[in-house]
C-alpha cells in the first residue's frame, strides 16, 4: 500500500507502515506473553464473587459486547458456564449483543461488559441500563479509566492495548481474563496457556499453506460447533476486516441445510473448525459430511482442529492439527482457535496485499463511512 498522503492519519490510529510486518503481526506474537500477567491480575475475584452471588440468588448473569468483543463475550460466557456447572450450580450465564441488552436489559444479577478500549457506545449503554435495573456491573478491557470502566463496580484490566484495529490481543486477552474469572469461581487445571499459544504460533508456515489453498475465492464460509462456532464468528470478522473477503460464519449443522446451494466450485472456500472435542462422534460425523459435500462441489476446504476430528477427511482437504492443552478442553479450544484464526487472517491479508491494521480506513470512503455511522450527538 502507498502511504504518500498521511494527512488523514491522526493520533490514536495504528502506526502507519509501508508494508509488512504489520502491527497485527506484532500483536499476535505478543499473545503468549499475556497469559501469565492476566492469570495473576487483580479483578478476577471481584467479578467471580458477583457472578457467584447472582447464581446463588437465581438472578441473571449477562455478558455483553460488540464485534470482536461480542465474540470475546461468547467465550467468557462459555467459560463461566463451565465453572458454574463444575461447582454444581444450575445458573446459566447468557451472552447478549450489547445493543439488544441496552434496549431490553435483564433486571438484577450481574452484567459484564466486554470492550477493549471501553468506549463502545452500545456496550456503555447496555451496562448503564443493567445498572439502572439493579445489576452489579463489571468490565473487562485494557483501560481502567475508560467510560465503561468508570461506570462499573468491578474492573478487570488486561495488560496490553491492541495496536491494530484488526484486533487480536483484544480477543485473546478477553479469553484469558474469562479463564481467570472462571478459575476464581471453580478451580481447574487450565494448563500452560502461554505454551499452548506459542505452539500454535509455531505453525505459521503451515497456516500460510492453508491460506494459499483458499486464496482466490470470492467468498469464504467459516464453520464450527460449540466453542468452534465462536472461533468461526471471530474468523469471519477478521477475514473481512483484514483481508477484505466477504465471509460468513455458520453453525456446522446449518451449513448442511441449504447454504451449499449458493456455493460454486472455486468461487467459495470453506474453513472447518474442530478444536473443541466436546462435540464427540456426532460432531465428527457431521464434520466429515460437510467436507465430503464440499469436495463433491469442488469447494477448496481447510480444516483446523484436533487430530481425532480431522482423521479421515477427504483427500484434498488441507489440515492443521491443533495441540492439546491440558485439562481444560474448552479453554484449549478457544485459545488454539484464537491463535489459528489470527494467523490465517494475517496470511490471507498478505496474499491479498492489504494492510489489516486499518480495517480499510486508510481509504477515504471507509473513513467517511465510519464517521457517518458513529458521529451522532445523541448516541
Amino acid at each position: 500500500m502507498s502511504t504518500g498522503d498521511r494527512s488523514w492519519h491522526a493520533p490514536g490510529m495504528p502506526e502507519l507502515r509501508e508494508g509488512p510486518p504489520w502491527v497485527m503481526q506484532e500483536m499476535i506474537d505478543a499473545t503468549p506473553g499475556l497469559a501469565g500477567p492476566i492469570a495473576g491480575a487483580a479483578g478476577a475475584a471481584g467479578i467471580a464473587g458477583a457472578v457467584t452471588a447472582a447464581a446463588r440468588a437465581g438472578e441473571p448473569i449477562v455478558v455483553v459486547g460488540c464485534g470482536t468483543s461480542e465474540h470475546g463475550a461468547l467465550a467468557v460466557t462459555a467459560l463461566l458456564d463451565e465453572a458454574l456447572r463444575a461447582g454444581g450450580s444450575k445458573a446459566r450465564p447468557e451472552c447478549r449483543q450489547a445493543l439488544d441488552a441496552a434496549i431490553d436489559p435483564r433486571a438484577g444479577g450481574v452484567c459484564i461488559g466486554i470492550s477493549h478500549d471501553g468506549t463502545t457506545r452500545a456496550t456503555i449503554h447496555a451496562v448503564a441500563a443493567a445498572r439502572g435495573d439493579g445489576a452489579v456491573t463489571a468490565t473487562i478491557g485494557s483501560r481502567s479509566d475508560s467510560p465503561l470502566a468508570l461506570g462499573s463496580d468491578h474492573v478487570f484490566v488486561t495488560p496490553l492495548r491492541d495496536g491494530s484495529w484488526c484486533h487480536t490481543v483484544a480477543y485473546t486477552g478477553t479469553i484469558l481474563a474469562g479463564a481467570a474469572i472462571a478459575g476464581a469461581i471453580h478451580a481447574t487445571d487450565q494448563g500452560d496457556c502461554a505454551a499452548l499459544l506459542s505452539a500454535v504460533l509455531a505453525e505459521r508456515p503451515r497456516i500460510e499453506q492453508l491460506a494459499a489453498h483458499i486464496h482466490g475465492a470470492s467468498r469464504i464460509l467459516t464453520v464450527g460447533l460449540g466453542a468452534d462456532l465462536t472461533t468461526a464468528r471471530e474468523l469471519a470478522l477478521k477475514i473481512e476486516e483484514g483481508a477484505r473477503i466477504p465471509t460468513t460464519a455458520l453453525h456446522l449443522e446449518s451449513l448442511l441445510h441449504g447454504h451449499l446451494a449458493a456455493c460454486d466450485a472455486g468461487a467459495t472456500a470453506l474453513v472447518l473448525l474442530a478444536a473443541d472435542p466436546r462435540g464427540g462422534a456426532q460432531r465428527d460425523f457431521r464434520l466429515h459430511g460437510a467436507a465430503a459435500a464440499a469436495a463433491a462441489i469442488g469447494i477448496p476446504t481447510v480444516a483446523i482442529g484436533g487430530a481425532a476430528a480431522l482423521d479421515g477427511l477427504p483427500s484434498g482437504v488441507e489440515c492443521l492439527v491443533t495441540p492439546a492443552g491440558g485439562a481444560d478442553a474448552l479453554l484449549a479450544a478457544l485459545l488454539t482457535g484464537a491463535a489459528s484464526l489470527q494467523l490465517l487472517t494475517l496470511a490471507l491479508a498478505h496474499l491479498a496485499g492489504s494492510n489489516p491494521d486499518f480495517i480499510r480506513r486508510e481509504q477515504a470512503p471507509y473513513r467517511e463511512a465510519a464517521a457517518a455511522a458513529g458521529n451522532r450527538a445523541d448516541w
